[in-house]
């Protein structure tokens, strides 16, 4: 019996050594040949010692409400290891002991904010042996989300679509968007008027600031007002387009600024015109009263002449009875004489008159006229009231030359104001 084994192991080890022999000579005849057609496969299977795993895909993809399972495997007894996760999103597990890795995508997580769509979630994964706390593998991978259902992104102005305003108003409001899948990046506006604007409207959150001038409505429209029509037009990366519509109806309003100083300006004109006519005044009322003394002198003259002359009659003396009957002679022709010398100043006196008429109504207009302060709502009414009555003045005396008096107006109120001049001038009850 021991021979025969003997025998065996004899006759195996033979037959090894001839294969290696003629394997030696086989490669060694294949070396030296030089038939490029022939490949020399030396095939060389170490023993698989470094821990591994086979199967990791680098990249998932997920939509909502679909399930991921997975099945992770390493190139050795995975009952002896453990399986881990870092930095996981919400509901992504893997069983420690099989390495099965499933995720539930619900949308109820999207709905509360924990996941995003559309965003890269880099997890870390890793295995690590019971028995061999050193005998570890960390690596990674990379999990997306994406919805199927459509949500569009809106441009959404943080006013309402219709907005009333007046001119020198300042109109302000933020421009913001509701995300949908896909954000909006770039905004842009269009009017139906050329405006002028404070900053530009081009993202999400930018604030739109206009103040429309006071200019805007014209004179010639009737309707004294004007409808901006705002498009906010918001594109999102692949070209998709949402518009929101803001209209800004603009109505007339008063330019204070400029209205009160046109005011102050007219009534200046109206203030300095007073003067020359309370000076024009001054001039016809002194002709007038200078011939009413003329005139007068000679009335009694005249007067003293006649009762001269009855005086002279009564006298016992022929020569004064003479003289007394010359005299009232001497009084009749003085008053040819008088209307010659100082003829009655008939223009003078009704221009004298109409010229102060005037004055007391412009000093009534200016009085009435008196703005209530710096926005008074009824200044383009005094304006235009004291224009006009300016205007119908200066056509009402167009005739009447004036005068330019080198008094000052405090000289000229006086003498224009005078108890004398005021009772010359009085109306008078018949």
């Amino acid at each position: 019996m021991i021979s025969k084994l003997i025998y065996k192991k004899f006759a195996l080890i033979v037959i090894i050594v001839g294969i290696s022999q003629v394997v030696r000579s086989q490669v060694t005849d294949t070396l030296k040949t030089a038939d490029t057609s022939a490949i020399v496969r030396v095939l060389i299977n170490p023993e698989d010692t470094v821990l591994r795993i086979r199967n990791l895909n680098p990249y998932f993809t997920l939509h909502v409400d679909s399930m991921l399972e997975y099945q992770l495997e390493i190139n050795k007894d995975q009952t002896r290891y453990y399986w881990y996760l870092k930095n996981s999103p919400v509901g992504l597990r893997v069983n420690k002991s099989t390495g099965l890795l499933s995720f539930k995508a619900e949308k109820s997580y999207f709905l509360s904010g924990r996941l995003k769509y559309d965003y890269e979630y880099r997890v870390n994964v890793g295995v690590q042996n019971l028995d061999n706390p050193k005998e570890k593998i960390d690596t990674s991978f990379t999990i997306l989300f994406f919805n199927t259902e459509i949500i569009s992104s809106r441009v959404k102005p943080t006013v309402n679509s219709v907005l009333n305003v007046d001119e020198g108003d300042t109109v302000n409001f933020k421009v913001q968007c509701d995300d949908g899948n896909f954000p909006i990046e770039n905004i842009t506006y269009t009017t139906n008027y050329p405006i002028k604007t404070i900053g530009n409207v081009a993202h999400c959150g930018d604030d739109f600031v206009w103040t429309p001038p006071y200019d805007f409505i014209k004179d010639n429209d009737t309707a004294k007002q004007k409808v901006l029509l705002l498009n906010f037009i918001g594109t999102n990366k692949f070209n998709t387009k949402d518009t929101a519509v803001v209209r800004i109806i603009v109505k007339e309003s008063i330019n204070y600024p400029q209205r009160i100083l046109e005011y102050h300006v007219l009534r200046s004109e109206v203030e300095k015109y007073v003067i020359q006519l309370k000076g024009t005044f001054m001039v016809l009322d002194k002709k007038v009263r200078n011939t009413q003394g003329t005139r007068t002198t000679f009335d009694m003259t005249s007067a003293s002449t006649a009762l001269g002359g009855t005086v002279f009659s009564s006298l016992p003396t022929e020569s004064q009875r003479t003289a007394g009957k010359i005299l009232p002679s001497v009084g009749v022709a003085m008053v040819p004489v008088k209307e010659s010398v100082a003829p009655t100043k008939t223009y003078e006196q009704n221009s004298a008159s109409l010229v102060r008429s005037n004055i007391k109504r412009l000093e009534y207009i200016l009085q009435d006229n008196v703005l209530a302060g710096d926005k008074d709502p009824a200044i383009l009414d005094k304006s235009k009231k004291l224009r006009d009555e300016l205007k119908q003045v200066q056509i009402q005396l167009i005739d009447v030359p004036i005068v330019v008096m080198e008094g000052t107006p405090e000289e000229l109120d006086k003498y224009f104001n005078s108890p004398k001049v005021n009772k010359k001038y009085k109306m008078k009850n018949k």
